[in-house]
């Protein structure tokens, strides 16, 4: 059974456990015929004046940015065999700002929330590496799902369209 919460703190303390928990997320994309594509990846989150913010420390590729341009929108699926899981669903924009890839970059080496993240130093040289790529991920839909009774919470975004 489903059930709307109204701010996000209601189901933050979920979120932070399932995705620290989980850790590697699925993130779906659409091409310009509207066709799916699925990668793994393993964003970061935090909570900024009161709402989820994501970030994404990735490879610019050509698939991914072309989808991303034709449709920003996106999705983010974490699931463990213990039903647990978390549907993101965003909308990403590319940040080649310096002290927001600094950010990021810190947020990946503490683990937000904990237990998520890794050293992007094993494929980037630093924050300021040209290869290096982020992307702000500004979620419009989250959804909890606790596997023991398959009971969820989602959490929306009204103001977004």
């Amino acid at each position: 059974m489903a059930r709307r919460v109204s701010t996000f703190a209601a189901i933050e303390p979920q979120f932070t456990a399932y995705v620290g928990d989980i850790v590697y997320a699925t993130m779906t994309t659409v091409d310009a015929k509207g066709r799916p594509r699925a990668r793994v990846l393993i964003p970061v989150w935090e909570v900024v004046d009161g709402r989820p913010l994501g970030w994404l420390a990735t490879y610019r590729t050509p698939v991914k940015a072309a989808h991303l341009a034709g449709n920003p929108h996106t999705t983010f699926s974490y699931w463990t065999p213990r039903q647990n899981a978390v549907s993101v669903d965003a909308v990403a924009d590319w940040v080649a700002d310096p002290a927001a890839r600094r950010h990021v970059w810190n947020l990946y080496a503490k683990g937000s929330p904990p237990g998520a993240g890794y050293d992007l130093g094993g494929f980037w040289k630093g924050p300021d590496d040209p290869e290096l790529h982020v992307l702000r991920l500004v979620p419009w839909r989250v959804q909890v799902i606790r596997g023991a009774d398959l009971n969820s919470l989602i959490w929306r975004d009204e103001t977004t369209p």
